[in-house]
């Protein structure tokens, strides 16, 4: 018999199986068994998963100058006043009695979706637009899936009969109604992808379980288990004794290592792009100076599947201007400028993580992003002042699952730290404040499909805590 975990992650998927005796991670990608939960479709509608989705999407963008047109929907039986401040729409519309839809950019050569697992529980979102075909939400997960289901099948050479899937303590929030959906819609997906008998288990606990087996621990104890991974933070206490357990309560938020990386990327960047320079331009024939509207770009900028939205004249012809008249502020502008160009954005968070790794075991570390000619060096004291208030949600949440199960911290045994984000020194010196020689690292990036795939084999399920 084999047990088969599924850890489709918001950043990252992966999938393993159990035998028994033995733990494997199937090599999804060519040289991986960490899949990028990513989804490129070209205007054929022919969907590319993975490294290679991103890969293309940032080749094709690259150096492409958008130009957004209204759709056009219809007539009007009577005329339309145009009162949009946009001026490509004041542009084009010429004749009166013609209806308007939204802006778009048809020179688009695919579609790339990231994060799609944050959507789930969210009903007012059922169908994407991927250029002039509505997909439903389902439909966009099941490649990712599908590809898991592949290349598990030729590792196995055989079909799957049963799979346990991983899922947050909380898709959304707290919200019941949120998280059924969110469940109602990945099965779809899951079954779509070709997997059948689902049972659903919160990662936090998949991850303790894991742990528990690779350690061969004493026979009881109490465990803490902090996930913090890409897209969630997940907590879980759990009473065991032997292989058996008891789950004694769960808490869950919607903060990962995304956020830690715009927020690098805002601190740390966004002044050296022109955040905060002045802004002079004739407005009725007189001089006037403001600040320049650096929120017009930000949302573009920190999401870098969009960033090619930027590349238009109504966001470069200022840029231009304010090169021309140099200064100080001209390089940043020219930065920025060349950011929006050349569709460097995904290259810019590629230089955070790396920097954000080495600051977990350097004092100092630097983005470097040659393709703006920049390097930023970043202490790990400016780090940890940055995350602040995180850390101060993730004491909270500490304390929170603490007083679910009704324990003191000096109940743990062992605080197990697992998920990317929880090799941050700020996280690692949090934890081990609270809980003082009790915290373990356990397998970042692999511990929740390990546990997945155990927890599949002993038939585990969960009624909720």
């Amino acid at each position: 018999m084999i047990g088969v975990g599924v850890d489709f992650g918001t950043s990252n998927s992966t999938v393993a199986w159990f035998d028994g005796t033995s733990l494997r991670f199937v090599r999804v990608e060519a040289d991986s068994a960490i899949l990028p939960t990513a989804i490129h479709l070209s205007r054929d509608y022919v969907g590319t998963t993975g490294t290679a989705a991103i890969d293309r999407y940032v080749q094709e963008n690259a150096a492409r100058l958008v130009h957004l047109v209204p759709e056009i929907l219809g007539q009007a039986a009577g005329s339309i006043d145009d009162r949009s401040s946009d001026t490509e729409m004041s542009e084009l519309e010429t004749s009166r009695n013609v209806v308007y839809g939204p802006l778009i950019d048809h020179g688009l050569p695919g579609r790339l979706f990231l994060g799609l697992k944050r959507l789930l529980g969210n009903p007012s979102i059922n169908r994407l637009y991927v250029f002039n075909r509505p997909y439903r939400l389902v439909a966009l997960l099941t490649p990712v899936l599908l590809r898991m289901r592949e290349s598990l099948e030729r590792e196995l050479n055989a079909p799957l009969d049963h799979v346990h899937v991983g899922r947050p303590v909380d898709f959304e929030g707290s919200d019941t109604a949120r998280n059924e959906l969110a469940l109602k819609r990945l099965t779809e997906a899951c079954e779509h992808a070709g997997f059948r008998n689902i049972e659903f288990y919160p990662e936090p606990i998949a991850a303790t379980v894991s742990f528990l087996w690779q350690q061969r621990l004493r026979p009881s104890g109490t465990v803490l288990t902090v996930d913090f991974g890409g897209g969630t933070l997940d907590l879980s206490v759990i009473r065991y004794s032997g292989v058996d357990f008891d789950v004694l309560a769960t808490a869950g938020a919607d903060l990962g290592g995304d956020r830690i990386d715009q927020l690098m990327f805002r601190r740390l960047l966004f002044p050296l792009l022109g955040e905060g320079e002045s802004w002079s331009r004739q407005v009725n024939g007189r001089w006037v100076e403001t600040l320049f509207p650096f929120g017009e770009y930000e949302e573009g900028i920190l999401n870098w599947a969009i960033t090619h939205t930027l590349n238009q004249n109504r966001y470069k012809t200022k840029l231009t201007e304010l090169i021309a008249r140099g200064g100080p502020a001209a390089v940043k502008f020219e930065r920025l400028k060349d950011l929006i160009n050349f569709n460097y954005s995904y290259q810019v968070f590629s230089a955070i993580k790396k920097a954000k790794a080495q600051l977990s075991v350097a004092d100092l570390a630097s983005i470097d992003i040659p393709e703006l000619n920049l390097t930023v060096p970043v202490s790990r004291v400016q780090f940890d002042a940055m995350l602040s208030e995180m850390m101060g949600r993730l004491g909270d949440l500490v304390r929170e699952v603490l007083a679910r199960a009704n324990l003191e911290p000096g109940a743990i045994d062992l605080v197990v730290r697992t998920g990317g984000s929880s090799q941050i020194v700020a996280v690692r010196q949090l934890l081990e404040d609270l809980f003082p020689g009790k915290v373990m690292e356990h397998d970042p990036f692999t511990s929740v499909a390990g546990g997945l795939a155990i927890a599949n084999y002993r038939r585990y399920r969960f009624g909720g805590c």
